[in-house]
């Protein structure tokens, strides 16, 4: 509540002395696109993918020329008149490095798993934009909740006295709303300690304080994520989760490290050309005087013979890594399928929920009706009208809670599928209405 009534005066402020800040995010999409350009954990994933993207050029170097310039300077004799400037210049083109082409393979490779990793935190951003959302609406909803039970709570508490004072009720009555007032009062001072760390954690994500929050209308209906079956998105998790595509890269990097460590073992080939010249310049023998240039063109082979074992026990070291590399996609496979699982039953549940304590929320209302009725007639106690309010209380959060659940389950499906896009936030944007007052 505190919140709500600063949030105008912040928004004025912020206006006025930063007019160059764009508007403040008022539903899902509007927050995500706030997240994206200054959470932490997406730019550095951002960074990473820039980094990643290099690993392409310099697997392609090892298969283009290399230009070396080098030469010598020489002073000698007793005198130090004898000079001699020797220039090189050399040009190698691999032609037969097995090694090369696997780098090159594995840097085009190594391209791919960086653009998996920041598809993995981009889809993060979005669960984590979206969870935050919701944990903000679902504190509101608990501090208004319990605003209005105070409220009800209070005329209660004032209609046990009125009936006190006149001799038609009990102390009882009295004590008991009492009770629940101040049960209410402490419950809510937790429940805005809880909308504040809501608060701040969307903050961290967004970079500022949130500001008033479209919420989701009351009367909206919810629907089961397409394709409806279970199989067809195991399927997808298995094939298109994120998570599955960078490990399964990774083995394919590791079967190429394979066919590179054994590469050692086999001959190179290179193509030289070169440029040189030489400037012998002496005093005491002018004679010997010359500037000479050459130029040079020839294949350089070499075949390796013995390296102390070290070539077979690099293959062998990456035989096991590959083998390690399988094992870790079998996991994020299986890992994917069970994420596909849980957040499907999530929903498949959370609908099935919903339509639960839609019907408790009418039946709880028509109880909290008819108990009021009684304790106006004199059939029903005091207790009888605070408990039924609790309940309906109660009913209303668990629904709102319900939904929210829900739909991040829904989020957190299309995620393990490896199919979770920002359209999906406008989707849901679609289902949201105006600020909680």
């Amino acid at each position: 509540m505190r919140h709500d009534f600063l949030a105008p005066l912040l928004a004025a402020l912020t206006l006025c002395s930063l007019p160059a800040i764009p508007a403040l995010a008022s539903n899902l999409q509007q927050t995500y696109q706030q997240a994206l350009a200054y959470d932490a954990v997406y730019q550095s994933a951002r960074y990473a993918l820039r980094a990643g993207a290099e690993k392409g050029i310099q697997g392609r170097a090892g298969l283009l020329p290399s230009v070396n310039l080098g030469g010598t300077y020489t002073r000698s004799g007793d005198t130090l008149n004898n000079l001699s400037n020797v220039y090189n210049l050399t040009l190698t083109q691999p032609l037969l490095r097995l090694a090369n082409w696997e780098s090159y393979r594995q840097g085009k490779l190594a391209v791919a798993v960086s653009e998996a990793q920041f598809e993995l935190a981009r889809q993060d951003l979005i669960l984590r934009v979206g969870q935050s959302y919701f944990d903000v609406l679902a504190a509101q909803d608990v501090l208004s909740s319990l605003g209005v039970q105070k409220q009800a709570i209070t005329e209660q508490l004032a209609s046990a006295q009125r009936n006190f004072e006149v001799g038609t009720a009990t102390i009882t009555d009295t004590n008991e709303a009492q009770a629940r007032y101040d049960l209410a009062n402490a419950q809510e001072i937790a429940a805005q300690n809880d909308l504040a760390v809501a608060l701040d954690k969307m903050q961290q994500i967004i970079g500022q304080q949130p500001p008033p929050l479209s919420r989701l209308r009351d009367k909206v209906t919810l629907s089961m994520p397409q394709p409806s079956g279970l199989d067809a998105w195991i399927a997808s998790a298995e094939q298109q989760n994120y998570n599955v595509m960078a490990q399964q890269i990774s083995l394919e990097i590791a079967q190429s490290e394979i066919k590179r460590s054994r590469a050692d073992h086999m001959p190179t080939v290179d193509l030289v050309v070169g440029r040189n010249f030489t400037n012998q310049y002496s005093t005491l023998t002018p004679y010997t005087n010359a500037r000479i240039y050459s130029n040079s063109v020839g294949v350089q082979w070499n075949i390796p013979l013995y390296s102390g074992f070290a070539v077979s026990s690099k293959v062998d070291e990456n035989i096991a890594l590959a083998d390690k590399a399988r094992a870790d996609l079998d996991n994020a496979r299986r890992t994917a399928v069970l994420n596909v699982r849980q957040a499907y039953l999530g929903v498949s549940n959370g609908l099935a929920q919903v339509k639960a304590y839609e019907a408790a929320q009418v039946s709880s209302q028509s109880a909290l009706d008819s108990n009021r009725l009684g304790y106006q007639v004199g059939v029903r106690i005091n207790i009888d009208v605070l408990n039924a309010q609790q309940q309906l209380f109660s009913t209303q959060r668990d629904l709102a809670k319900a939904r929210y659940d829900t739909l991040m389950n829904g989020l957190k499906l299309k995620a393990a599928a490896g199919a979770l896009q920002e359209a999906d936030l406008v989707q849901i944007d679609t289902l949201l209405g105006p600020p909680a007052p």
